[in-house]
C-alpha cells in the first residue's frame, strides 16, 4: 500500500519510479486520500481526523481482501501510516515513513507552504494558493506540481489543512509499542520535518533511520535513492514470504 502526501495523488508513485520498482515483485495498491486526487472531498474539518483516515485505509484493505500490508507513506502519508499501526496494528505487516513524524501538526503545513495557508485555500482557490505559494518562495511552481495541485478542491483541502492544524500528534508509549518492521527516511534538507522524524524513529525498538543527502521535504520522495532504499528495505523484509 503506498500513501502520498499533502496537496498529491497516488500518480507520484508512478511518477518517481515506485511502480517500476516494485510492480513485478508485489501488488499494489495505491490510495488517494480524501480530499484527494479521486476520492470523495467532504469540506467540514472533522472529516479529517486521523480516525477518520485511519477507517479509510483499512477500508481499502477490506475492499482489496488484504489482512495485512506492507505500507509506504510520505509526509501526510507517513503520519497515515503511524496512525494506522497504532490503531490496528494487525493490519500493517511493515511500515515505511517519509519525511513525518508522530509529532503535533500545529502549524506544520504553514511551515511548509506559508502563513495563513488554510485561509488563502477557502477564499482565493487554488490558483490562489498557487500563486501565493509561489510569491512566497520567490521561484514558481514547476508545471507538473501546478497541474497536480490545481485537480485538488480548494475547499475540501482548506478542512484538512485545520485538522491538520489540530492533530496532537500520537502518544509516546502508542509509538514505543510498534512491533512492525519499521523504516523511517528524509531529506537532510527538511528543516520542517527533519526532527520529528529523527525522534520518532528513536522511539521504535529496531527501526531504521536514513537521510537522503541534499534533499528537502518537497524533493526526498521523488530521489531515485529513496526508490533504491525503499525497494530494497521491502526485499529484505519480505524475503522470508517468497
Amino acid at each position: 500500500m503506498l500513501v502520498h502526501g499533502s496537496l498529491l495523488s497516488h500518480q507520484i508513485w508512478r511518477t518517481f519510479g515506485y511502480v517500476r520498482a516494485l510492480c513485478d515483485t508485489y501488488r499494489l495498491i495505491l490510495v488517494d486520500q480524501r480530499g484527494h486526487g479521486r476520492s470523495d472531498a467532504p469540506r467540514t474539518v472533522d472529516s479529517y481526523s486521523m480516525d477518520r483516515v485511519s477507517e479509510d485505509l483499512v477500508a481499502v484493505l477490506d475492499a482489496a481482501d488484504v489482512a495485512a500490508a506492507h505500507y509506504v507513506g510520505y509526509s501526510f502519508g507517513g503520519r497515515s501510516g503511524l496512525n494506522l499501526v497504532t490503531r490496528t496494528p494487525q493490519r500493517v505487516a511493515s511500515l515505511v515513513v517519509g519525511g513525518a513524524g508522530s509529532g503535533p501538526q500545529k502549524g506544520a503545513l504553514d511551515s511548509l507552504f506559508f502563513d495563513g495557508s488554510a485561509d488563502v485555500l477557502a477564499e482565493r482557490g487554488m490558483d490562489g494558493f498557487v500563486d501565493e505559494w509561489s510569491s512566497r518562495r520567490g521561484f514558481p511552481v514547476d508545471s507538473g506540481t501546478r497541474a497536480a495541485f490545481l485537480r485538488n478542491d480548494s475547499e475540501a483541502l482548506a478542512a484538512y489543512f485545520r485538522a491538520s492544524d489540530d492533530d496532537p500528534g500520537i502518544a509516546d508509549d502508542a509509538v514505543r509499542a510498534i512491533t512492525a518492521p519499521t523504516l523511517f527516511y528524509v531529506g537532510s534538507r527538511d528543516v520542517q520535518r527533519i526532527d520529528d522524524t529523527r525522534r520518532t524513529a528513536s522511539l521504535i525498538a529496531g527501526s531504521e533511520y536514513e537521510e537522503l543527502r541534499g534533499y528537502d521535504h518537497a524533493t526526498a520522495v521523488a530521489a531515485p535513492e529513496a526508490v533504491e532504499l525503499v525497494s530494497g528495505w521491502l526485499s529484505e523484509v519480505t524475503s522470508s514470504e517468497r
